[in-house]
């Protein structure tokens, strides 16, 4: 297995990934949002590879606004972490946010966060298995005016 930092070359992989992990979206839309985010000094993609294949990503940045549980500013923030079902159960998402981790430590973080949706309990069993701490749970409003 070997992590590394993406680049902008790295577009079309990311984008591919992240289809999976936000069903929701295009390739094409995600490359696009990525395309803006990659380049920005405050976030970070880092890739996995088994064999030379991508099999995985992670996502992070700083936050600077209000982080629910943080009392440090910025805050390392995780995006979003996909691996592929067959690798998973490896150590790959560890060494992700590991990698984004440390990153985050590099630019004067002394707080990393993340989020899931209330119903993705897979997403929460990674979280606490790396040690992550429950914060608070919401469920969020939105109407139309």
């Amino acid at each position: 297995m070997n992590i590394r930092k993406a680049e902008a070359q790295d577009l079309p992989t990311l984008a591919e990934l992240g289809t999976q992990l936000w069903q929701k979206h295009t390739a094409a839309e995600l490359a696009e949002e990525f395309s803006e985010t990659i380049l920005h000094k405050d976030a970070v993609f880092f890739l996995a590879y088994a064999d030379h294949i991508p099999v995985g990503f992670a996502q992070c940045q700083l936050r600077y606004d209000y982080v629910e549980g943080a009392g440090t500013n910025p805050v390392g923030y995780l995006e979003g972490i996909l691996v592929a079902e067959q690798y998973r159960k490896n150590g790959i998402a560890k060494a992700l946010l590991s990698a984004c981790e440390t990153w985050a430590k590099e630019q004067g973080c002394r707080e990393f966060a993340s989020d899931c949706e209330l119903e993705n309990t897979q997403s929460l069993r990674f979280h606490l298995h790396t040690g992550f701490t429950e914060a608070n749970r919401i469920i969020c409003f939105v109407k139309k005016l």
